[in-house]
């Protein structure tokens, strides 16, 4: 298959109408009908169910937009790796959620400045989910993930540490003095509601809670008794007087891995995911 051909599939299979594909691809209609055809009689399989009102995918057309949108991330980051490299002096670009796994990143920071050949790190702090996308694309060369919100399929992995989580409040809440509560309670009966996150295409789900886009939005509006979260304990580290915390134990531990793509041959990324084991 032709990078053009997965380009022009992925386009419909996420937008699931022809029209608008073609318009996002800046072409006519009939040329894209015509080669997503093509695609599927050299495929062999049909990946899209067409009628007069809808266009769904079929499972092939699942699974080919699952490995086309990793295809396409691998041909992007090849190039944007391979500019970087004539661009300059060598360097790792790391990028992690603003606001997470803080104290490990200061520490793998400065562990690593200590190593003999060490080269210039550059921090990329994101948002949520944002650090896998520039990952997987080329605009990073490693990335500190949080499993189970961050996905690490088709990435190479270390396990740096597992913790578990814990309930954020207002100040004075009567939840506050709880040893511990659950996930139940904490859906049924805080009186705050959970924050909504963007979702990968930007969006956010539906939900009474407050849209978040940081940890920063999402502590002042704790601290204002507009919502409540479920949190990493290591980031009790970065509240203030305003919020109190309570252990929630049948919560999701959060493993916090450090990644980087399987094909990378990057002596300084080896040398930056040895020292973070080693920590």
């Amino acid at each position: 298959m032709e990078t053009r051909e997965l380009r022009y599939f992925v386009a419909v299979a996420e937008e699931l109408h022809f029209g608008r594909a073609a318009q996002r691809l800046s072409m006519a209609q009939p040329p894209l009908s015509r080669a997503i055809q093509q695609l599927e009689r050299r495929l062999g399989v049909v990946l899209l169910h067409r009628t007069a009102r809808a266009v769904a995918l079929t499972e092939a057309g699942s699974v080919l937009l699952r490995e086309g949108r990793a295809a396409l991330d691998a041909v992007e980051a090849a190039e944007r790796r391979t500019r970087r490299a004539a661009a300059g002096p060598p360097g790792v670009v790391l990028a992690t959620k603003a606001g997470a796994a803080g104290e490990l990143l200061a520490k793998l920071l400065d562990a690593y400045a200590a190593e003999p050949g060490a080269v210039a790190v550059e921090v990329l702090l994101c948002g949520p989910g944002e650090q896998e996308s520039l990952l997987r694309d080329g605009r990073a060369d490693v990335a500190l993930l949080q499993r189970p919100f961050d996905s690490t399929v088709g990435l190479d992995t270390e396990e740096l540490r597992t913790e578990r989580q814990v309930l954020v409040l207002p100040a004075g809440h009567p939840l506050a003095d709880r040893p511990h509560v659950s996930m139940a309670e904490v859906t049924a009966r805080t009186g705050l509601p959970l924050p909504r996150w963007p979702r990968r295409d930007g969006g956010y789900p539906d939900g009474p809670g407050p849209p978040v886009r940081d940890h920063t939005q999402l502590f002042q509006l704790i601290a204002l008794g507009r919502a409540c979260a479920v949190v990493p304990e290591s980031l009790r580290a970065g509240l203030r007087d305003g919020h109190a915390t309570v252990p929630v134990p049948d919560a999701p531990a959060v493993t916090t891995v450090i990644a980087w793509p399987p094909h990378s041959r990057s002596r300084a990324v080896a040398d930056l995911v040895r020292t973070a084991t080693r920590l």
